[in-house]
């Protein structure tokens, strides 16, 4: 059995790890390097790091802070914030990043995911997609959450893969920061209609909530999570034990 992965995220805004619920009412956490470190000791299979403003900002990712996060940690590191180009990917790749997270970018240039993919592996390139319930449907949103591209979460989850994305990360708008759990049905759409490995973001609020995602459904690779663990909610290594207690493979 393939063990899952419990990964925390740091969403950065000017340089800071910050927090909201839904994608709003953002609030300043911690220096992320000091985070970061904490991550490293404390059992994470791999940490996530985001500028969310960067797109919405139309400005470069923080390079400086990236750099010093990268050189703190041992564990893989998934960045994403305004990534555009090659030229973004190879800058973010340099700074110390494992593997590079598209969103915006792909959305509005859906060749990068294919070009990035022959340059450096389909395992450096992951798509990151901002989903929210609109009308019944999971409808993909970008620049943070603030626009409706009008495409189906689904189909563009499929189109992108098969385009050379070699993991998604699904991160839902509606229970983002809510901590009432994973949307369970919307993760069970995206993993039935790909085969790379699939993150779950947003709805985490106590340790059954990892166990009834990776239980209910198990495509899933990983669940990712940021308030539990910036507050001290949960413990990972807690987490862990009592996911394997519950009969589901973990990394210790």
């Amino acid at each position: 059995m393939i063990t899952k992965r419990i990964i925390p995220c740091l969403d950065i805004r000017n340089g800071r790890v910050v927090k909201g619920v839904n994608f709003e009412g953002i609030q300043d956490v911690e220096d992320p390097v000091a985070l970061a470190k904490f991550y490293n000791d404390s059992g994470a299979d791999e940490l996530v790091f985001y500028d969310i403003t960067a797109s919405f900002e139309g400005r470069g990712l923080f390079s400086d802070v990236l750099k010093n996060v990268a050189s703190n940690i041992f564990i893989p590191l998934t960045v994403g914030g305004n990534i555009n180009s090659l030229e973004d990917f190879d800058r973010v790749l340099k700074s110390g990043a494992d593997k590079v997270s598209v969103n915006t970018g792909a959305i509005k240039n859906p060749s990068i995911i294919g070009e990035a993919a022959k340059k450096y592996g389909d395992q450096c390139v992951v798509l990151s997609m901002d989903v929210k319930r609109e009308d019944g449907k999971f409808m993909i949103f970008a620049k943070g959450g603030r626009e409706n591209t009008g495409i189906e979460a689904v189909q563009w989850a499929k189109k992108c893969t098969e385009n050379g994305a070699g993991e998604i990360v699904v991160n839902s708008i509606n229970t983002d920061g809510v901590k009432n759990g994973f949307d369970i049905e919307m993760l069970s759409a995206i993993c039935d209609a790909v085969s790379v490995p699939v993150i779950a973001s947003g709805g985490a609020g106590c340790m059954e909530d990892f166990k009834t995602l990776f239980r209910s459904v198990p495509g899933v690779d990983a669940g990712l999570a940021a308030s539990i663990f910036h507050f001290g909610e949960v413990n990972i290594e807690d987490l862990k034990k009592y996911l394997i207690g519950e009969g589901i493979e973990m990394r210790i």
